[in-house]
């Protein structure tokens, strides 16, 4: 899981580095607002509020971890969304970053991503991947939650950048 989040993250900043100033800055194409039936396609306007995405994902994911590691009991999305309504939670997120340099988008995600790989590392692997290790995962393991907010979110803005760069030409 280490190596994937970590392999997966160091492709999408590859891809990230071989995009011109102007396209790292450029504005998502329209179409992408009708690309999927997901609300990420018409939410996300430019790489900032990709970036950004990451980011608070591994802030819930930290926050969540250290809590409920440190004694006090906390759910993984905070209240009042639930997985019927994050959708809400994440234009909540887009919202909070619109004043957000690209530039310091980068570097919070560079440093949560740092973070997040710190505290994984933590734990052992049956400890990630052994169903009931912690109450608080419920039904799901640690694991699966870390490999959500890393390497899976890192392939989705990936493919999201991908479809920029090529509409770009």
């Amino acid at each position: 899981m280490i190596i994937a989040a970590n392999g997966q993250f160091d492709k999408l900043q590859k891809l990230i580095n071989s995009m011109s100033d102007a396209l790292q800055n450029a504005t998502l194409p329209t179409e992408f607002a009708v690309a999927g039936k997901e609300a990420h396609w018409s939410r996300d306007k430019n790489l900032r509020d990709v970036l950004v995405h990451l980011y608070e994902w591994h802030q819930l994911l930290l926050s969540w971890i250290n809590s409920n590691c440190g004694g006090k009991e906390k759910p993984f999305l905070p209240a009042p969304y639930n997985w019927k309504t994050y959708g809400e939670m994440n234009v909540e997120f887009w919202k909070k970053h619109q004043n957000t340099p690209l530039i310091e988008a980068k570097n919070l995600l560079q440093k949560s991503h740092k973070n997040v790989m710190a505290l994984i590392e933590k734990f052992s692997n049956e400890e990630l991947f052994a169903k009931k290790t912690f109450a608080w995962t419920g039904t799901s393991t640690l694991g699966a939650y870390c490999v959500s907010a890393t390497s899976s979110h890192y392939e989705w803005a990936i493919k999201k950048l991908k479809l920029h760069i090529k509409s770009a030409k």
